[in-house]
C-alpha cells in the first residue's frame, strides 16, 4: 500500500502557485532576449532627435509609429497624441480586469544627438563590444521601452492576458525639455488616470544591483547673453578700454562657484545633506572617469552633491571658435546654463534668483538678457507605500540581490507633472542605466542584463501588485 503525500496547506498552496510563476515569467523574460535585442536595435537606428536642425523630423515620426505598432500587437488599443511643443506622445491602454489596479508605463522614444567624434561605434548602429551593447539611446531611453514591451510579451506569454489595466506612455521629447508632454497632461488629467506609475527612465547604481530611485532633480535652464558693442572692434585700437562681451561673459560664469566648486547663487541651499544610501568615493570616482589629478568637486559627500544640493553646468557657449580667429573684441557673447534643483526647491523661485544672480555679476554695465531655456520641478517619492513594497520585492527577485535606493541628479520632469496631476497615484522609478552606460555622451551602451533584470522585475511587480 502507497504512501498518500501529505495535503498542501492553502497558504503552501499559493506559495508554490507564486513560485511556478515566478519561474514561468523567469523563462518567458530569458526566451524572450533575442527579439528583445532586435527590437532596440531597430529603435536605435532611428535617429529620433526632437530638432529638426540637428535631424530629419521623419525619424522622430518613425520612432513613434514604431512605438505605436509594438502596443498594437500587444493587444493595447494605442494612438498618437499631440502634444504642444509639436511631437507626438504614444499613449496605449489595455483594460484589465473589473477591480484591478491601474498601472502606467512612461518612456521615451527621443534621445540626445549623437555627433559621430568621439564615438567609437556608429552611433545609430546597435554595436555589441565585449558583453554591452552600444548605441544612442540604447540606455536612454530605448532600452527602457524594450524593457516594458518585453514584460508585457512575458506576461501575454506565460498568462494569457495582463492581470491589471496598463497605459503606456512614450513621448518625444523628453530630451529637449520644451515640456510638451507636462503640458498635455495639464490639458488632459484624465487620459493619465493610474493607481500606480513606473516611470522607466532611470538605473541601477551598478550592474545587476537592483535600484529604486526616490530623488529626482527638477531642472532651470538659461540662455545668457552679454552684449556690449553695435560691432566687433580691434582688440589692439581699442583693447584695455572697450569691455569684451566674451571675457565679460566668462566673469559671470565664473561666479557662480566658489572655491570648492559648491553653486554661490542667493537664496539656494548648497549645504543640504542625503538622507540616503551611500555613493562611494572610490566607486564614483571610476564611474565618472576622472583624469589623474582632477579632484572631484564640492564639499560635502558624494551624494550630498548629487542628489541634495543644487548644481550647475555650462552646456553650451557661443563664441568664435580658435581655428580662424581674428585680434578683435567681440560685441556680444552667448551661454547657456543648466541648474539642477534638489527636491523641495521651487523652480520659478530658483530661475528667479538664478537671473538675479546672472544680471548683478554683470561687469562694466554690459547688457544682460536672460532667455528661459526650459524648467522642470524636482520629485521625492513616496517609500513607504503598497507598490514601493512591492516593486522592490520584485527586483530582488528578479536580479537575485538585495534592493538599494538612490536619488536621481538629473530630471525627468513629467514625475513632478503627473504627480501634480493625480497626487494620489504612487510613483517608482527604475531603469536600464547604469554608471557605465554614458547616457547623453559619446559611446552610450547598456547591458543587456540590465534590460532583462528590470524586464522581469516589471512583470513580477505587475502579476503580483494586486496582492495586499
Amino acid at each position: 500500500m502507497g504512501c498518500q503525500q501529505p495535503q498542501r496547506t492553502l497558504a503552501q498552496e499559493l506559495t508554490w502557485r507564486e513560485e511556478t510563476v515566478n519561474q514561468e515569467l523567469t523563462r518567458a523574460v530569458e526566451g524572450l532576449m533575442p527579439q528583445a535585442l532586435d527590437d532596440l536595435a531597430a529603435l536605435v537606428a532611428m535617429r529620433s532627435v526632437a530638432d529638426e536642425r540637428v535631424e530629419d523630423p521623419e525619424e522622430l515620426a518613425k520612432a513613434a509609429r514604431w512605438v505605436v505598432n509594438a502596443c498594437d500587437e500587444l493587444g493595447f488599443a494605442s494612438r498618437l497624441a499631440p502634444t504642444p511643443d509639436g511631437t507626438d506622445t504614444v499613449i496605449a491602454h489595455y483594460e484589465g480586469p473589473k477591480g484591478t489596479p491601474k498601472v502606467l508605463l512612461y518612456s521615451h522614444y527621443d534621445v540626445q544627438p549623437a555627433p559621430t567624434r568621439g564615438w567609437e561605434t556608429d552611433p545609430w548602429v546597435l554595436s555589441q563590444k565585449g558583453d554591452r551593447f552600444y548605441g544612442r539611446g540604447a540606455a536612454d531611453c530605448k532600452g527602457n521601452i524594450v524593457a516594458h514591451l518585453t514584460a508585457l510579451r512575458a506576461l501575454r506569454q506565460t498568462q494569457g492576458s495582463y492581470p491589471c489595466s496598463i497605459t503606456m506612455v512614450v513621448e518625444g521629447s523628453e530630451e529637449q525639455g520644451t515640456a510638451g508632454l507636462e503640458r498635455y497632461v495639464e490639458a488632459n488629467p484624465e487620459e493619465f488616470s493610474a493607481d500606480v506609475m513606473i516611470i522607466g527612465d532611470v538605473g541601477n547604481i551598478d550592474v545587476g544591483i537592483p535600484t529604486l530611485t526616490v530623488a529626482l532633480r527638477g531642472m532651470v535652464s538659461l540662455i545668457v547673453t552679454v552684449s556690449t558693442t553695435a560691432t566687433q572692434l580691434h582688440s589692439g585700437a581699442f583693447g584695455g578700454a572697450v569691455p569684451d562681451a566674451a571675457t565679460a561673459l566668462i566673469s559671470i560664469l565664473a561666479s557662480m562657484h566658489d572655491d570648492r566648486g559648491n553653486v554661490t547663487i542667493d537664496g539656494l541651499d548648497n549645504a543640504a545633506t542625503w538622507m540616503g544610501g551611500a555613493y562611494e568615493e572610490s566607486r564614483f570616482v571610476r564611474d565618472a572617469g576622472l583624469l589623474d589629478g582632477v579632484e572631484r568637486i564640492g564639499s560635502g559627500t558624494v551624494a550630498d552633491q548629487l542628489w541634495a544640493r543644487p548644481a550647475l553646468t555650462v552646456i553650451g557657449v557661443d563664441l568664435p571658435g580658435v581655428e580662424g580667429a581674428v585680434p578683435a573684441l567681440q560685441p556680444s557673447a552667448r551661454a547657456q546654463i543648466s541648474l539642477r534643483i534638489p527636491p523641495g526647491v521651487d523652480p520659478e523661485h530658483a530661475r528667479s534668483v538664478l537671473v538675479d544672480h546672472v544680471r548683478n555679476a554683470a561687469p562694466w554695465g554690459v547688457q544682460v538678457e536672460c532667455e528661459p531655456a526650459g524648467m522642470g520641478s524636482p520629485y521625492a517619492a513616496n517609500t513607504d507605500s503598497h507598490a514601493f513594497r512591492v516593486l522592490q520585492q520584485a527586483m530582488e527577485d528578479a536580479f537575485g540581490h538585495p534592493a538599494q535606493t538612490s536619488g536621481q541628479g538629473g530630471s525627468i520632469p513629467l514625475t513632478a507633472a503627473l504627480f501634480q496631476a493625480h497626487p494620489d497615484a504612487e510613483i517608482v522609478m527604475i531603469g536600464v542605466a547604469d554608471p557605465a552606460c554614458r547616457m547623453h555622451a559619446e559611446n552610450e551602451s547598456v547591458h543587456p542584463g540590465e534590460i532583462q533584470g528590470m524586464a522581469l522585475a516589471e512583470a513580477l511587480f505587475l502579476q503580483n501588485l494586486h496582492k495586499r
